[in-house]
């Protein structure tokens, strides 16, 4: 089997490297635009998110029929790069454009940019971006390098746009316009390495048209539906995509607020935590190679938890929680770097179970995990910031009353406690580690036999 060289492993990441910096932003630092710069409610926010998800529900699941059925020069997965790369760009700045008039307006307008931006053109880059790497190789541990090189170069993205928005909005004004100036930079490069990604990765596993079984989507749906794995390996992608909304939403928040500092503070612990999640799964190669998947993933699970518990320990000192923080991260790091790779795993098994494949059905219904985990999240957070009584603006600069700042530091002390405690059930739960080598070994000698 063709080895893929290291220049192609490093284009593939970059494809996630340019989707995360702009949904970096989203996921992280949108709110905060929306509450300080645009004047929008918590409630309004929280009601936007929560509603486009049964949209966004939908909608992976529809892009993975119709990635499965795409023909193309180009194959199945790879063509959806550069059909959707300038589309992203422009929709992404429409976010930040929101109108100063009516709270109803303002709510109409960021429902149309955001699903337009996350619903729709995310779902048709990420389901086959995220497919893709099924398609340029079947050797698993192929699939786990390209799955690594994708979640040491996803932080990149996020590292970016998160470390340096702030910074630059504060160059270029401290107001809405200048967080629109700070979207043309991130949306720039992001364009720029989605086509390096189109440009050097190739779809090399061929399917025989002629021999392919037409498959329901009755039966597609079942064959779903009835992997037992997909389901652990969702909750497990649902998880990842949890903490990074509550740390991500919540600490521009807890910097400002708890901490007293908007500017550098938040920026550097993002850029140092990230760094080091990078460097972590960096690791991932050596140690999968030794304990697999699912061990290297709960050593890092056990991990989080017990480092976030420390956090609870002195909350209010920035040298503790930088501290803490920053060795959580090589906990989180192992479930970043193995999940694409778990998911890889989920799509063989389903092949050898039911004999017929379902790469981008089953990536887009994990993705429906990410997308529900981001906006149920989102709206929880943003609900109880609501009740809490937290005041909106288009400053950036308030006054917020003491139960809104207790709220805002309860979300992150006790939030990713709960998640990574579940990541651990599940894990226990996972056993395609021990099964893979014996389904690789029947795909093969079953392929064979019907040369």
């Amino acid at each position: 089997m063709k080895k893929i060289t290291f220049g192609t492993r490093v284009a593939y990441g970059c494809g996630d490297t340019a989707c995360n910096i702009v949904y970096g932003m989203i996921s992280t630092l949108l709110t905060l635009f929306y509450t300080d710069y645009a004047g929008v409610s918590p409630i309004t926010i929280g009601m936007v998110m929560l509603i486009s998800r049964v949209f966004d529900g939908s909608s992976d699941l529809i892009m993975g029929f119709l990635v499965d059925r795409t023909k193309s020069r180009w194959g199945k997965s790879r063509p959806w790069l550069l059909w959707m790369t300038v589309p992203y760009a422009i929709a992404a700045i429409l976010m930040f454009t929101v109108p100063h008039t009516t709270e109803f307006v303002k709510g109409i307008y960021i429902f149309v940019t955001y699903n337009l931006t996350t619903t729709v053109i995310y779902t048709a880059i990420n389901v086959p971006y995220g497919s893709l790497s099924t398609m340029m190789t079947r050797d698993s541990y192929q699939q786990d390098l390209l799955s690594i090189f994708r979640m040491i170069l996803s932080p990149v993205g996020r590292i970016i746009s998160v470390t340096f928005t702030m910074p630059l909005v504060k160059v270029f004004g401290d107001d809405q316009a200048a967080w629109v100036k700070t979207m043309f930079i991130w949306v720039a490069i992001a364009v720029v390495l989605l086509l390096f990604c189109f440009f050097q990765c190739e779809e090399t596993v061929k399917v025989d048209v002629k021999k392919e079984k037409k498959v329901s989507v009755k039966k597609n749906l079942k064959a779903l539906v009835t992997n037992k794995y997909f389901w652990c390996v969702l909750g497990l992608w649902s998880i990842q995509v949890i903490h990074q909304t509550i740390v991500g939403t919540d600490l521009p928040y807890y910097c400002k607020y708890i901490f007293k500092n908007d500017s550098w503070m938040y920026s550097t612990l993002y850029f140092l935590e990230t760094a080091i999640m990078i460097l972590g799964a960096m690791a991932c190669p050596f140690l999968i190679k030794r304990w697999g998947k699912r061990n290297v993933t709960l050593a890092g699970s056990v991990l989080a938890v017990v480092c976030h518990l420390l956090i609870l320990a002195n909350p209010f000192s920035f040298q503790w929680f930088f501290g803490v923080t920053l060795i959580r991260s090589i906990g989180v790091s192992q479930l970043s770097a193995t999940i694409f790779g778990m998911l890889g795993d989920v799509v063989e098994y389903g092949y050898w179970k039911n004999g017929f494949r379902q790469e981008s059905l089953i990536f887009g219904g994990a993705s429906l995990g990410f997308k529900v985990g981001t906006g149920v999240t989102s709206a929880l957070m943003t609900g109880l910031m609501t009740a809490s009584g937290y005041i909106s603006s288009t400053s950036g600069n308030v006054v917020q009353p003491g139960s809104a700042v207790t709220t805002i530091g309860n979300i992150y002390k006790f939030g990713p406690v709960i998640i990574w405690a579940a990541a651990i059930i599940l894990l226990l739960i996972y056993k395609l580690d021990k099964e893979y080598p014996k389904i690789s070994k029947e795909l093969a000698e079953r392929e064979m036999n019907q040369a």
